[in-house]
């Protein structure tokens, strides 16, 4: 569970540690006790273990996080220094929140949007050392940088239950709305045509699609295999993100990869893409969030406008998914005639 925690450090942790393993049996051979076998822990007594050899906050931090490999966000808090939070990410997100006298650390805008609609967002390697007043952002060099603040017009009523009894039902009952609301973003009725967004390669040309997700995202994308093949006639593969990478794909030019995830910041399904990217397929992505950083790597940009998704069991999410694969598809198909 977290917090996890040192008599020094304590931090909370989105993500995975792919090489935990190997630091964790080096902290072990120099005699510290770890009470779980998480890799969370592993980095609290790194960071840790800086500290207690003197080493400023900001310096034990610059010293661990390039030793991190994986997908990570993290949320600091040392006991020494009670007015400070440094905040890293590489691949999860993270967003820096300014409020009056004020400084906040969260995951997304909508996480923040009850205590103020002033962020930005971290780039993929950033750090940051917040205080009451100020946000000092450093990039993976350590260099100081700026990031642009944005005003997130997120909402904390999109994520109150109103009459309902738990969030899952009121999506159940929300979704005749988000998916017409989908729906309108790709159709045009009056022309008979599927109409997707803005994009600079040719449908027509694409041979074959990988489709990448987890979870219910990677149900979505069973069903638009069968469309994808029925309809466009073009081959479709479709794997489990977390297993993608490993198997060492082949993955011939002229590929369209498509990954689908509802945050857009699901960790195995972000290095996916990104492994995509540098065998020089062609990027799709179906997300929820389009600021998220799957939207922001892509070629082809396919939101849904399912709003936020609270409940564990994803239902307005998959079917507003379903909604544009169906519009996707459907596109292709003409285009390949």
């Amino acid at each position: 569970a977290h917090p996890h925690a040192t008599d020094h450090v304590a931090l909370v942790h989105n993500g995975i540690i792919e090489n935990y393993k190997p630091l964790r049996e080096e902290l072990l051979a120099e005699g510290r006790t770890l009470e779980s076998e998480t890799d969370s822990e592993v980095v609290a007594h790194l960071i840790s273990r800086e500290v207690e050899n003197g080493a400023a906050p900001e310096d034990a931090v610059a010293a661990v996080l390039p030793r991190l490999r994986g997908a990570f966000a993290l949320a600091i808090a040392f006991r020494a220094h009670p007015e400070m939070l440094i905040g890293a990410r590489l691949g999860s997100p993270l967003v820096v929140g300014y409020g009056e006298g004020e400084m906040f650390l969260g995951s997304d805008a909508l996480a923040l949007a009850g205590l103020t609609q002033r962020i930005a967002y971290l780039e993929e390697g950033d750090w940051v050392v917040v205080t009451r007043d100020a946000a000092v952002i450093r990039d993976a060099s350590g260099a100081v940088v700026e990031r642009a603040m944005t005003t997130s017009g997120a909402s904390a009523a999109a994520v109150e239950k109103g009459t309902y009894r738990h969030y899952m039902q009121k999506e159940i009952f929300e979704q005749p709305t988000v998916v017409a609301q989908t729906l309108r973003s790709y159709l045009r009725p009056a022309e008979g045509v599927v109409a997707l967004p803005q994009f600079d390669f040719d449908l027509s040309a694409i041979r074959r699609v990988t489709i990448v997700a987890c979870g219910t995202s990677f149900y979505a994308g069973m069903v638009a295999k069968y469309w994808f093949e029925q309809f466009a006639r073009v081959p479709v593969d479709i794997d489990f993100a977390s297993e993608f990478r490993y198997r060492e794909p082949v993955l011939s030019p002229g590929g369209l990869a498509l990954f689908i995830s509802q945050s857009g910041e699901t960790a195995d399904t972000l290095a996916a893409l990104r492994h995509c990217k540098a065998e020089g397929q062609t990027i799709a992505v179906v997300v929820n969030v389009p600021t998220s950083s799957m939207a922001r790597e892509a070629d082809l940009l396919l939101p849904t406008h399912a709003g936020p998704e609270i409940g564990v069991a994803s239902t307005k999410a998959f079917t507003c998914q379903l909604a544009v694969l169906a519009a996707l598809a459907a596109h292709m198909a003409v285009k390949k005639g």
